[in-house]
């Protein structure tokens, strides 16, 4: 009786990972959505940034910075608590409610511009949209991302893209941020080496 030859085993492929955005490149795309926040919206008059958590917090307290370094303007910053609003609640383990902290004064009437590190599937800003709702009456809302990856699954677009990053479905982008992870940058994981 023949037996097939041996197979050779190869060793496993390691994942590629390819650096999008380096701390200066986050820096620089920061500064113009600040511009932009500033040219669409006639000096960020009646504007309140709010930031989703997690690095859409941090994400929002520099634009507020910049927006304040560029025009002298001082925009107001809050968080968006959006856990009890997504529809993954069932399919994942528990998670903290965060909080929700909106400026003095409030949202309503205002220009609300939700800040978040990725845009993918769009179900975060519904989520988002929804919280926005039950705290307050904003005149608008608008949405500022630091990257969008595609592959919407909600008709959803961004008013400020710092950078579009087209992706397969298989593959990640990691958004790293000083304030939370140690330092900057922008990572798109998948495929092989």
């Amino acid at each position: 009786m023949a037996y097939p030859p041996a197979a050779h085993s190869s060793p496993p492929r390691q994942p590629s990972v390819k650096v999008i955005l380096a701390a200066a490149d986050v820096s620089r795309v920061v500064d113009r959505i600040a511009h932009q926040i500033l040219e669409k919206t006639q000096g960020a008059a009646d504007t309140v940034l709010l930031g989703i958590p997690t690095r859409g917090v941090p994400l929002a307290h520099r634009l507020a910075a910049r927006i304040s370094t560029f025009e002298d303007v001082t925009v107001p910053v809050g968080v968006l608590d959006i856990t009890l609003y997504r529809d993954d609640l069932r399919r994942h383990a528990t998670r903290a409610v965060g909080p929700t902290d909106l400026p003095p004064g409030g949202i309503d009437g205002k220009r609300v511009i939700l800040v978040d590190d990725v845009l993918f599937s769009g179900r975060t800003v519904r989520a988002a949209l929804d919280a926005l709702s039950d705290v307050g009456r904003p005149a608008s809302a608008q949405l500022a991302v630091l990257v969008d990856r595609g592959h919407r699954q909600l008709p959803i677009r961004a008013d400020y893209v710092g950078k579009n990053i087209p992706t397969a479905l298989a593959e990640n982008v990691k958004v790293t941020l000083a304030e939370t992870d140690g330092s900057d940058e922008v990572r798109l994981y998948g495929g092989s080496l």
